[in-house]
């Protein structure tokens, strides 16, 4: 059964991008970074906006008001905050919402422009009952509902319920792996918009494919994440000991601390001690 919307409200109001000069594209670009150095090459290379995140190899979390500030300090454009507690899925707790919602005045204070976010039921729906709440937190800020939305239950009924809450923009590759294999549902989903949200086509964008993209959906925005691999400045090395997981958990995989492991490490080092 299709989830009823909520009533429309105002839409939220994002921030003025920043002045361009009368030379700059039309075609606003967006470049997602998890590192200083990133930053530094938005700027040098005119990147109209970041979105700042922390461990992009996990599709990105909240960065570190230390990382939004000396952000802040290297780039001139828009600088969007990801708001993420964790990776893995987009199904919160309470406490997990309580944080994100106190993320954002930090982010905020940090001087991040905008949010970037996104949060789902565990049936796959936008959660609507709990959205609202965010988005007046974030009142002021612009605000992106991140690619959470390509892995809701039904794209179509997403994006009316995104409208009807007044978000100004999703990130969004069609419901596909890439924005390549998503370009027709991507063009079906700027027909539905019409205007009514922006849309943000990222995931596996190259600037080779940023031409036919616009063609085909006529959006006035995108978003990649430029990277390319660069050697270690180590000279002495270890590459058989890894400082995290060998692997990335799968999406929908948490690892989290558990309590029974906890308690039996203390015991044993309890019994250790006597």
């Amino acid at each position: 059964m299709r989830q009823s919307l909520p009533q429309s409200r105002t839409a939220q109001q994002p921030p003025p991008e920043h002045s361009a000069p009368p030379h700059a594209p039309v075609v606003l670009l967006e470049i997602c970074v998890d590192s200083l150095a990133s930053v530094q090459a938005c700027a040098r290379a005119g990147a109209d906006r970041i979105e700042l995140c922390a461990g992009l190899v996990e599709g990105g979390t909240t960065p570190s008001y230390g990382f939004v500030r000396a952000a802040r300090r290297m780039f001139p454009g828009k600088l969007m905050a990801m708001l993420r507690p964790r990776a893995g899925d987009f199904v919160y707790s309470a406490d997990e919402f309580d944080l994100m919602l106190d993320e954002i005045d930090g982010l905020r204070h940090q001087g991040a422009d905008g949010i970037v976010c996104g949060m789902l039921t565990p049936a796959g729906a936008i959660d609507h009952a709990r959205l609202p709440i965010l988005l007046a937190r974030a009142a002021g800020l612009d605000f992106t509902f991140h690619r959470a939305f390509d892995v809701s239950r039904d794209l179509a009924e997403s994006l009316e319920l995104l409208i009807a809450l007044g978000v100004p923009r999703v990130l969004t590759s069609g419901g596909h792996p890439d924005v390549q294999r998503g370009l027709a549902a991507l063009t079906d989903l700027a027909r539905q918009a019409a205007g009514r949200i922006r849309l943000l086509p990222g995931g596996g964008v190259t600037p080779e494919l940023i031409p036919e993209i616009l063609r085909r959906t006529g959006v006035s925005e995108v978003h990649l994440s430029a990277r390319v691999a660069l050697p270690s400045p180590m000279q002495y090395r270890r590459p058989d000991i890894p400082m995290g997981a060998a692997t990335v958990p799968a999406e929908y995989e948490r690892k989290t601390a558990s309590e029974a492991i906890i308690r039996a490490a203390r015991a044993a080092s309890t019994r250790a001690g006597t």
